[in-house]
């Protein structure tokens, strides 16, 4: 029962997510061209479309760790007019999640999720991968029952979209975006501001990755970070009255204005909020 447990609360999609959407130029042929061509599709997969074909991949025995092939998909945005994509590339994303998974759980609940010759052949044919593509990465990140507080520095509170679930069954919104300068210039700005005020610690160490990462996209690309599942988590009391971003953005004003109780309460705002989000994952 208790592996059991383990594997649903793996397969929960309380998952949220940070993706850059780059413009077509960024792209070499012919894969420029291939997206070009997908942007005009009619109809496009969603990020609940990306969520089921990555779930079912699980259902078979054994599951299917890392797909056999590459997705040929992509979210699609505008930023000024100009047509953006975000690749899911859901096979490299999956082989980096298999590398994080080791550390998650005791190895005889991970042979249950997924047994060692699965894992196994996934690291092999990841190895071989990544021989051939030295400079790859992926243009989401993601993490569970949480949003990552440096993720929360690329953006501002205007820039927040939520849209609470409607009548006909499609589930609340909560998302961020913002062009890809504003999103480096805010990093480099607060991490000043922590390196000035307070001792290098967890988050000036994410947010240096974080902007490494960055670093490593289009110029004028979109930055977007969305809830994902995270809204299935959450009452809409509590999606509509998040206000994260505004929270981080004012615990850094406090600490460059040198008001320490300021940022002090800021900060405990936002981890109060976070640590009753990441409490449900032990709740039935």
């Amino acid at each position: 029962m208790r592996c059991m447990s383990v594997v649903s609360s793996v397969l929960v999609p309380y998952t949220s997510y940070l993706r850059v959407y780059e413009p077509l130029a960024a792209f070499a042929e012919p894969e420029r061209g291939h997206w070009a061509r997908y942007a005009r599709r009619p109809v496009l997969p969603t990020a609940q479309d990306e969520l089921r074909r990555s779930l079912a991949d699980l259902v078979p025995t054994p599951p299917v760790g890392v797909p056999v092939h590459e997705s040929g998909d992509a979210f699609v945005a505008e930023l000024d007019g100009v047509v953006c994509v975000c690749p899911w590339r859901t096979r490299m994303r999956g082989w980096l999640a298999l590398e994080e998974l080791g550390g998650m759980f005791p190895a005889n609940v991970l042979d249950v999720l997924l047994p060692a010759v699965v894992r196994g052949q996934a690291q092999a044919d990841h190895e071989r991968w990544r021989e051939r593509n030295p400079d790859a990465r992926p243009w989401i990140r993601t993490t569970v029952w949480q949003v990552p507080v440096r993720w929360f520095v690329l953006f501002r509170d205007e820039e927040r979209e939520y849209a609470p679930a409607d009548g006909g069954g499609a589930p609340p919104v909560l998302r961020y975006r913002t062009p890809m300068v504003e999103a480096r210039r805010r990093l480099a700005r607060a991490l000043r501001t922590l390196r000035e005020n307070v001792d290098e610690g967890p988050l000036t160490e994410g947010l240096v990755d974080v902007g490494r990462w960055l670093e490593e996209f289009h110029p004028r690309s979109l930055v977007e970070l969305d809830y994902g599942g995270l809204v299935h988590a959450l009452p809409a009391e509590r999606l509509a009255a998040d206000r994260s971003a505004a929270d981080v953005a004012e615990g850094l004003a406090a600490l460059r204005d040198g008001d320490g109780d300021g940022a002090a309460a800021a900060y405990a705002r936002l981890a109060e909020r976070w640590r009753s989000v990441r409490d449900r994952q032990f709740t039935n």
